[in-house]
């Protein structure tokens, strides 16, 4: 492991104080009675507390200094004087162990009383501390000057991979996430107070069902068999419904093996609830009452704004059917058109289609492209074609179309709901037909049939209402966040890549490479300008670095960026 010059001096600094007989790394309570934020709504000059933080700044100022002391609530400043510390001859707990021992980053302990400065700042003034943890890499901690921020933390992929150094230094991110805790909080009240059941369903299952999406496999060793990763939770949560719950929710980790972008993660959080005696006209209700319930909780406004755009989260919604939609939008009228004529006309419109897709996926993709964006406030699309729906139970007035909607905002779906199928024979029917659609090509299409499910509904399900809303795109609406990943703590991400050290005759022959990624080899070692061992060393450096691969053709041997 190579260790910068600060990490090198605060590992001495480490083993110094070890020999001043102090654990950097304490294992007993330390009694903290009060936040930063308790200090300051509740302030009291003289007031004896007990504070415990990271530091993130301080100001040595010969016998006394001061430092911003950060805990979960926020920060207060503290007020080192030598005197208060050290009151006796021995000054060495101040001049060498705070002066010259303690860092940025390092957690202590703090004793002390409350004191107003002469420029009014609410300040804790410290009798005794303790460190508590010694922070052995320093923090990437922006500097300040002349009002001016610089060196912040904004990479977003360092951010990311290191989130506990970004919530360190980065306060306003955690405002996110205590924002998405707000916004779970509020819809499991809305749920509880209307009498539903929250349930846990299984995360490993046999089939992988309820969506059309591919799934992530594993083994299970003592049985012998493949596992898939829950790719939905609805089947699961339908069964309960059989078996005589009124209403159920459950808030699941989904998994999903496709592609990642500022919306997707292919680990992700969805909230789905079931309601029986219901169908999609009364869960559309539903679904803005709890959303408009859940704006104002987690932001005391039923608005929030999003990029340039303002949106309104209070009921009512405007609803449109699909048909309508593509209508207003390219002119086309999908109803009573074949497959074919779907095909066509998606075409017509330069959307990329495929004699894989049936006729539903046609009209999914012909709504992405044409439609979809345009709704920037929330909207209903409603009465999607059969063929798109698997679970979805038909239309009461036309057997082409199901009781579907899903919500749009911002043109993204965040919740998708159905009046559910619960006819065995017609589903048995529908599964039927997504087998044919996964043998003719189409990768979304389910590969399996779950029988259990099946037998459930034979049993009886009463008619229910279901919905899903993604709660990390929800909560991206909400915050104001462009990208998924600013609002998961831990989102996924590419292997780190480790640093190669190189050397200067590595990086000589690498440089000239990178202005044009591909040369003779000859022209290359004559511009590099090496001697023949150094261009040796300098070209299988590169080679075993995995950076450059050298060719072999008929006009010679040509070296490239691998």
């Amino acid at each position: 492991m190579q260790l910068s010059e600060q990490e090198l001096v605060r590992r001495e600094k480490l083993e110094k104080l070890r020999a001043l007989g102090i654990n950097p790394y304490p294992a007993d309570l330390y009694p903290v009675n009060h936040t930063s934020k308790q200090i300051k709504s509740n302030y009291e000059e003289g007031k004896k507390v007990i504070i415990a933080g990271r530091l993130m700044a301080i100001n040595v100022q010969g016998k006394a200094s001061f430092a911003q002391l950060q805990d979960s609530e926020g920060r207060i400043q503290v007020y080192f004087n030598r005197d208060e510390i050290c009151t006796g001859e021995d000054k060495s707990l101040y001049n060498d162990i705070f002066k010259k021992l303690i860092d940025l980053g390092d957690f202590v302990g703090i004793e002390g009383e409350l004191f107003t400065t002469k420029v009014g700042e609410k300040t804790v003034m410290v009798k005794n501390f303790k460190l508590l943890s010694k922070a052995l890499k320093p923090l990437p901690i922006p500097k300040q000057k002349d009002g001016k921020t610089y060196d912040a933390f904004t990479d977003p992929e360092q951010r990311y991979r290191q989130r506990y150094a970004d919530l360190a230094v980065n306060p306003h991110v955690k405002e996110v996430f205590v924002k998405r805790t707000k916004l779970f909080n509020a819809m499991r009240q809305f749920f509880n107070d209307a009498g539903y059941f929250e349930v846990e369903t299984p995360i490993l299952q046999p089939i992988p069902g309820g969506a059309a999406a591919r799934p992530f496999i594993t083994h299970h060793n003592s049985l012998d068999i493949p596992l898939y990763m829950r790719i939905a939770n609805e089947l699961y949560l339908k069964r309960l419904i059989v078996g005589g719950f009124d209403g159920v929710y459950e808030f699941s980790k989904n998994f999903r093996n496709e592609g990642m972008d500022r919306t997707h993660n292919p680990e992700f959080t969805a909230m789905e609830i079931y309601v029986s005696y219901k169908d999609y006209n009364w869960m559309m209700d539903f679904c803005e009452q709890l959303l408009e319930h859940c704006a104002i909780a987690v932001n005391g406004t039923a608005e929030a704004i999003f990029g340039e755009h303002k949106i309104n989260f209070k009921a009512p919604y405007k609803r449109i059917t699909m048909r309508d939609s593509i209508l207003e939008f390219t002119g086309f009228d999908i109803y009573n058109k074949s497959e074919e004529e779907i095909r066509a006309a998606a075409k017509n419109m330069q959307i990329e289609v495929d004699d894989t897709m049936g006729k539903g996926k046609l009209i999914d993709e012909i709504f992405g492209e044409k439609c979809e964006g345009n709704y920037i406030q929330p909207t209903f699309i409603t009465d999607y074609p059969k063929e798109m729906s698997p679970l979805c139970k038909e239309h009461r007035d036309n057997p082409e179309l199901t009781e579907r909607f899903e919500l749009m905002v911002c043109g993204k779906e965040i919740a998708n709901a159905y009046s559910e199928l619960n006819d065995p024979i017609d589903q048995r029917e529908r599964f039927e037909h997504q087998l044919k659609l996964a043998k003719k090509g189409d990768d979304e299409a389910t590969e399996f049939i779950d029988n259990d499910f099946l037998r459930a509904l034979e049993y009886g399900m009463p008619p229910t209402s279901g919905m899903g809303i993604g709660m990390d795109r929800l909560i991206m609406f909400l915050t104001n966040n462009q990208s998924i990943q600013e609002v998961l703590f831990f989102p996924q991400m590419r292997p780190e890549k480790k640093k190669i050290d190189l050397s200067d005759n590595e990086k000589a022959i690498l440089e000239i490479l990178k202005s044009q990624n591909r040369m003779d080899l000859s022209e290359l070692k004559s511009q590099s300008g090496l001697s023949n061992k150094g261009w040796d060393k300098g070209i299988k450096g590169l080679g075993k670095h995995g950076l450059t691969k050298v060719e072999k053709t008929e006009d010679g041997l040509f070296v490239e960026l691998a």
